[in-house]
């Protein structure tokens, strides 16, 4: 039982980037853009929140840093795409080149870099009050990091603004149609221009746990192509921040899967091991291209640009 309640928490952590990076590209889509820059601003987030809390000590500066520094590359991306309607698809693999090449340029005196002890600390793990008590899940989700807590007040946020709020109605009217939606009085521009901020902000908060938490070392490529798993994990949640945690996790586990069959000598190359997120990631976009229903479609108008002068 141990060794499930280890392997269960480590997996809660290791899916924890992931639940940033594609919290935030549902909330992209929802308001009708398609970011395919996640990689890059993770990259972009994970190198910049290392170099502040490298350079200050200051745990808290780090992870404002790398929100901001995801927030920017999405800025780029919304300008391109919401003012001067380019392709959106093109855009965001665009950001990702961008962003790796920042991450590379930026962080490459930093290479071997560690953290100092105060920061690892503070994001050390730590029970929380009286839910860490509860037998079996409290061991798994409530003896984490305060980063992993943070992931999990913003899901539940989220959720609330999108699903029980004016706002997250007018936001999923954007993206459904968003010529009725400035028909009805709603800046389109506005809101899309927030969302995709927005989803910029966590994916940045994605890379920072990378390099703040879960590596504290800074390292090329840190991000290992996460921000395209969370791609598509956005399909596998049906374009919902709730289901988004179990595919998350779900994928964070076959990431650290590796590391803990190499504890019982089973004989299947690394390689292989390695290959399982993408192989499940495979899978899930043909399981669901198959099942296809109104519930889990795309809102109807991701990766179209919005022209006001055909409404």
């Amino acid at each position: 039982m141990s060794m499930i309640i280890s392997f269960l928490s480590a997996t809660v952590q290791a899916g924890t980037p992931l639940l940033f990076a594609t919290v935030g590209e549902i909330f992209s889509q929802k308001v009708g853009n398609l970011n395919l820059g996640l990689e890059g601003m993770m990259m972009m987030g994970a190198v910049t929140g290392f170099i502040v809390g490298y350079n200050t000590g200051n745990p808290i500066l780090a992870v404002i840093a790398a929100a901001l520094a995801g927030a920017a590359g999405a800025l780029i991306y919304a300008f391109l795409t919401v003012t001067l309607k380019t392709n959106q698809e093109v855009t965001g693999l665009t950001l990702t080149i961008f962003g790796a090449g920042y991450a590379s340029f930026v962080g490459n005196s930093m290479v071997g870099l560690k953290l100092a002890d105060n920061i690892t600390a503070f994001y050390a793990k730590t029970p929380f009050p009286l839910f860490s008590q509860i037998p079996f899940l409290g061991d798994i989700f409530f003896k984490q990091s305060v980063f992993v807590y943070f992931s999990y007040f913003t899901v539940i946020v989220l959720g609330i603004l999108l699903y029980k709020t004016k706002y997250g109605l007018n936001l999923r009217m954007v993206g459904e149609n968003p010529a009725a939606a400035d028909a009805s009085g709603i800046n389109v521009a506005g809101y899309k221009y927030f969302y995709i901020l927005l989803g910029g902000a966590l994916s940045g908060l994605g890379g920072a746990f990378l390099s703040l938490v879960y590596i504290p070392v800074w390292q090329e490529n840190i991000t290992a192509g996460k921000g395209w798993i969370a791609v598509a994990l956005v399909i596998f949640a049906t374009w919902n921040p709730y289901r988004a945690v179990v595919g998350a996790y779900f994928f964070g586990g076959l990431d650290i899967i590796g590391f803990r069959l190499q504890k019982f000598s089973i004989p299947i190359p690394i390689y292989i091991i390695d290959m399982l997120p993408y192989l499940a990631t495979i899978a899930v976009l043909i399981l669901m291209s198959i099942k296809r229903s109104r519930e889990n479609k795309a809102p109807a108008s991701l990766g179209r640009a919005y022209f006001r002068e055909e409404r």
